[in-house]
């Protein structure tokens, strides 16, 4: 356990990716940490920018002892990561695995042997140290599998009905609906009897979601996506999205259609539309294109940002531990992953299987096993 593999990305100043398989050394864990042996991290969008940035991944070349993945730059794409460029960076926002070793503290060495999840930004390794604090403890009948995805979604996923209920919400709307994230989202809002609107882009997508017990699912693909759309919301009285997908049209059809159900009964001069607020959360970037606002939304609306670790700042530590709690309560159940496929390290630099998993497809979970293999 004196050594550990470890997955790093580099981009260089004139425009190539690398993706490298390093090996490094396992730090002794202080009084308050943990060493944990990686059995799964799973390979989320969110850790796709992080890892590839805006390399062309189909001119994607390995190594021949197979330990780098190399790929271009677009020069033009540069600029827009400067902030990072020449610097070797961990890969891998969260994991899961068993606690191997720990620091003299009660509280690590009450973790020994545990299975636990854990959020560090490097999980891409075989061994990670961890301050007890970024770890969810799991039940001892839940497996490193089970547990992988215990933070970036499940805590999204909650902190998304959270924000509804801090900002005076009843009900929401979603996009990119049928991504893990959604199913989640879905599962939480059936059990608590949240109105949701779920936008998707398939009818396949319409199906797994409507199977899954969802009442309002949109086909932004289909020629009466707004009028199907204005009708969810007038179910619904959304007046709050969270947009997965940023660039292109879809804020701006949420906002009309949201503003279009309040005004509906309005009378005489309204020049300034509906007084509900509505408001926008883009929270992820599937299409990186510009965000089109076409304003016929009235004044009374806001779209921003929205990040989880911003979000888990605003709450005081009991919440973010019942949180938690519920997180591990529920890995079987509200928060199970179903992933299509469980990768080596070898398998994660081949250009052909990252090619698939970077394509961020509906039923498309990989995980990335560090000690398999």
């Amino acid at each position: 356990m004196n050594k550990s593999k470890q997955l790093f990305t580099h981009i260089s100043s004139d425009g190539e990716l690398q993706i490298n398989l390093r090996e490094i050394d396992v730090p002794k864990p202080k009084a308050h940490e943990i060493v944990v042996k990686m059995e799964a991290s799973p390979i989320n969008p969110s850790d796709m920018w992080p890892m590839f940035g805006p390399a062309d991944l189909s001119k994607a070349t390995l190594s021949d002892d197979k330990s780098t993945l190399s790929a271009p730059v677009h020069k033009g794409m540069l600029p827009r990561i400067k902030s990072r460029l020449d610097q070797t960076l961990p890969i891998g926002n969260e994991g899961a695995g068993v606690v191997v070793a720990a620091g003299e503290s009660e509280q690590a060495q009450a973790l020994i042997g545990k299975t636990v999840a854990v959020l560090t930004g490097a999980c891409y390794s075989q061994f990670c140290c961890v301050p007890v604090q970024a770890c969810i403890v799991h039940h001892d009948d839940t497996t490193s599998h089970a547990a992988a995805s215990s933070f970036v979604n499940p805590l999204t996923a909650l902190g998304m009905v959270e924000t509804m209920r801090m900002e005076g919400h009843t009900a929401l709307v979603h996009t990119a609906a049928a991504s893990s994230l959604g199913i989640m989202l879905n599962k939480i809002c059936i059990a608590e009897d949240v109105q949701l609107v779920n936008i998707v882009r398939k009818q396949e997508q319409v199906d797994l979601l409507t199977k899954l017990g969802a009442k309002y699912v949109v086909n932004s693909s289909s020629d009466s996506f707004k009028k199907d759309l204005y009708k969810a919301i007038e179910a619904t009285g959304a007046t709050l999205a969270f947009d997965a997908i940023g660039g292109g049209e879809i804020a701006s059809d949420i906002l009309t259609a949201m503003e279009a159900v309040g005004s509906k009964d309005a009378t005489g001069f309204n020049t300034y539309g509906s007084l509900d607020n509505k408001q926008v959360y883009v929270y992820g970037g599937l299409d990186f294109s510009p965000t089109v606002l076409n304003r016929a939304f009235g004044m009374t609306w806001s779209i921003s940002g929205w990040l989880l670790m911003r979000f888990l700042g605003k709450l005081d530590a009991p919440k973010v531990a019942a949180l938690h709690k519920r997180v591990a309560d529920e890995i079987n159940t509200t928060f199970a992953i179903d992933s299509t496929e469980v990768l080596t390290f070898e398998q994660v630099l081949t250009p052909e299987i990252a090619i698939k998993y970077n394509a961020k497809s509906t039923g498309g979970k990989y995980i990335l096993n560090p000690n398999k293999g």
